[in-house]
């Protein structure tokens, strides 16, 4: 089959043998691929993300072309959306647990990049941030994906205020769209004090963090007390100076997450939760991730350089 997979010098496209499933896994013939940040490292199987020689890619969506002996909810046939790796591919194995069923009416294209934001997001939001309905949220780096689905997300679970932060003025514009009530331009050192304005004085109940780096302690300026930060990105630098008096005065819960280190069962389990509280908005069209642009497979390369240059809005998607 043909794929993109990983090499010393970045993606290359090959020809590679059909993976088997393995008894808990679903064989799917990839119909479309959603590209994410982490398929940047993994392309040269860098920070632990991926294997050399292997195909790349977190989310896609297509038809079932074959199952593992002990899977008995998805048969040949069926079309699904699926979490894992090797999605850069024209077939691609999930675990039965990250794979979920797809009606007839939902492209592929609009199906493929939704596992990653919604999973990751839900987790975020929902079982790490512990969001009630009325408290104030920020995404800092909202533009992303990731980002535009954790707006919508904090709007439907009923957050009173949601904020969102983009270094881009056309795509702040647009945030608006996707639920955000105020826009934040990280770029001007006193945006901690527009929150405060905005929350009274009092601050931002939850933060989910995809940038890191110095803007820690003015995320912490913003925050509540008791309020809660979620680290799910470092696109600011994994590294930087940390304020531990104003955390402690502040009484933050500062929560790092990642799938790197989680085992199959806790991830079935995200999925599980995920799909439980949100699978019928998505199926609803509540819930949904604007398409950039979308590439063949053969134009895999093409489509992380356009990624890596940090135009777009939304997400990007290979066609097979």
């Amino acid at each position: 089959m043909k794929a993109a997979v990983s090499s010393p010098n970045g993606l290359e496209l090959r020809d590679i043998p059909v993976p088997v499933p393995k008894p808990t896994e679903v064989l799917v013939r990839v119909k479309a691929c959603g590209l994410n940040r982490a398929d940047l490292s993994a392309a040269r199987a860098s920070l632990g993300h991926g294997t050399m020689g292997a195909p790349v890619g977190l989310e896609w969506a297509g038809e079932v072309a074959s199952t593992g002996s002990d899977v008995a909810d998805f048969k040949p046939g069926d079309r699904v959306v699926c979490g894992g790796s090797g999605g850069y591919a024209e077939y691609a194995v999930s675990d039965h647990g990250r794979t979920l069923p797809l009606p007839d009416g939902f492209s592929f294209e609009q199906a493929a990049v939704l596992p990653t934001a919604l999973n990751t997001l839900h987790n975020a939001l929902i079982t790490q941030g512990r969001l009630k309905a009325g408290e104030s949220v920020l995404i800092q780096g909202a533009s992303s994906g990731v980002g535009l689905m954790g707006l919508q997300i904090a709007k439907l679970k009923g957050a009173r205020l949601v904020m969102g932060s983009a270094t881009n003025d056309t795509r702040r514009g647009r945030l608006k769209k996707f639920g955000a009530d105020l826009t934040i331009d990280p770029r001007d050192d006193k945006w901690p004090d527009q929150v405060l304005e905005v929350t009274g004085g009092k601050g931002v109940n939850l933060t989910v963090d995809m940038v890191s780096g110095p803007a820690v302690n003015q995320i912490m300026r913003a925050t509540a007390v008791l309020g809660r930060i979620v680290n799910v990105g470092r696109l600011g630098g994994q590294k930087a100076e940390f304020d531990f008096d104003l955390h402690a005065m502040k009484r933050i819960d500062y929560i790092g997450v990642t799938f790197r280190t989680r085992s199959i069962e806790e991830i079935r389990e995200i999925v599980r939760l995920m799909k439980a509280d949100l699978w019928d908005a998505v199926i609803a069209g509540k819930l949904k991730l604007p398409i950039d642009r979308t590439f063949p497979l053969d134009e895999a390369i093409a489509a992380q350089a356009h990624m890596k240059a940090n135009q777009h809005f939304g997400k990007i998607a290979l066609v097979m």
